[in-house]
């Protein structure tokens, strides 16, 4: 398993490049299967998680090529010969449900495995099979998998989500393009991922309004055409390399970053003494001066602040001048990279879903285990401030969902190698 070896102590300068959302990529690719015509992306990610989709939807017959090194993906669904998404494939990845909705709107069936393994649970897959029935589809689950149908294809309907949820209102929306009538989804999540999927969708000839509110709706059509369409910038991803420079000083430009992306996080960045303004080219980002302030932090749905930056911006605190609280709404069990910072010398105590940091004068480099994808990047981000050498294990967590770290962040001056290891 590879190794990431930090050294501390160097202020960043320098522009960084922030790819496409890996989250708008994966509900982005199964829209192929929505129409006969090519679909293409541009500004994809390079991440392992996008090659799972791929395989997915080669196996259900869907041509997919990769070009521009792994930049554009080109896609054409006109000759769909199999509509069985098998387990093996699907366990791997949780976004892999997304091919239920486009493939019953299309072809009035399919059979999805369940997604397996997945330690945040599994009420989720509940919501997208009931939007999917309010629709007019028949639902028979055995054996771990969904078997649906819709004889006459999918009927406009109202339906209103009993909780947010991204994943079942991405499948929802591109099933209720190809339905018969006109399909209301309330209470939907306003991500800009969701965004993206309606604008990429309309590009193909949907008829959508409201994407971005809490109430979407559309208007079926007879069938979608192809697209060419950029994915939508990764605000993770642009959010953890904006805290880069607030860790070790300097100055850094993320290239193709916006505020509205992250409204709630700049806030909170301004309020510790950070600052965050918008250029031509993307945001420039640096620290005020000197050390940065306590701030306390609640993470919310979109437009809050998002629990996938949680990680990373408790490790920026572990150095804050005063005491920061964290309190984490979304995910439970998402404290599990505090053990590792302790290790680097911060002092946090964690109650059930309310960290308390105390910041510290360093951080001292140490050996450290990512225990999962957001945790691997903060303890990176945390190493860049420590005193001597960090080396972070098991970094394939990172590369599910950042890609090239080691080569953005030594572009702008960070002393950081990835070691392979043997076996």
């Amino acid at each position: 398993m590879d190794s990431i070896i930090v050294k501390g102590g160097g202020e960043l300068h320098g522009q960084i490049p922030i790819a496409g959302a890996k989250n708008a990529c994966l509900t982005l690719m199964p829209a192929t299967l929505l129409s006969e015509e090519p679909l293409t992306l541009t500004n994809a990610p390079r991440l392992s998680d996008i090659r799972t989709m791929t395989a997915l939807l080669q196996s259900l017959g869907a041509e997919v090529t990769a070009l521009n090194d792994g930049k554009v993906l080109t896609m054409s669904s006109h000759g769909l010969n199999n509509l069985h998404a098998d387990y093996d494939i699907v366990r791997k990845m949780r976004a892999s449900i997304l091919v239920l909705g486009p493939m019953l709107a299309r072809e009035g069936q399919a059979v999805v495995s369940l997604p397996g393994g997945c330690a945040i649970g599994a009420r989720p897959v509940d919501l997208h099979l009931k939007a999917l029935e309010a629709m007019g589809a028949e639902l028979d689950l055995r054996d771990g998998y969904v078997h649906a149908k819709a004889a006459g294809g999918l009927k406009g309907a109202v339906y209103e989500f009993p909780f947010v949820s991204v994943g079942a209102t991405e499948n929802a929306l591109m099933a209720a393009t190809l339905a018969k009538g006109t399909t209301v989804l309330k209470n939907a999540a306003r991500e800009p991922e969701i965004v993206d999927l309606a604008e990429c969708l309309r590009r193909m000839g949907a008829q959508i309004e409201g994407e971005g509110t809490s109430t979407i709706t559309i208007q079926g059509v007879d069938r979608l055409g192809g697209a060419t369409h950029p994915v939508v910038t990764d605000r993770i991803e642009l959010g953890t390399y904006m805290l880069a420079p607030a860790f070790t000083g300097g100055e850094v430009e993320l290239l193709g970053g916006k505020i509205s992306l992250l409204k709630a996080f700049c806030e909170k960045l301004d309020e510790a003494g950070i600052s965050v303004e918008e250029t031509k080219a993307g945001l420039k980002v640096a620290r005020k001066n000197g050390r940065i302030r306590a701030v306390d932090v609640r993470t919310e749905p979109f437009p809050g602040f998002p629990t996938d930056l949680q990680a990373q911006m408790m490790a920026l605190l572990c150095t804050a001048s005063g005491t920061s609280v964290l309190e984490e709404t979304i995910f439970e069990n998402r404290f599990m990279h505090a053990p590792e910072l302790i290790r680097m010398g911060a002092k946090i105590d964690v109650h059930g879903g309310t960290a308390t940091v105390t910041g510290v004068e360093q951080l001292k480099g140490a050996p450290v285990m990512a225990t999962d994808l957001r945790a691997s990047v903060s303890l990176i981000l945390a190493g860049l401030a420590a005193e001597g050498e960090t080396v972070v294990n098991r970094v394939y967590h990172l590369d599910r969902g950042y890609e090239r770290v080691e080569e953005k962040l030594s572009a702008c001056g960070a002393q950081i190698e990835r070691v392979k290891s043997d076996g």
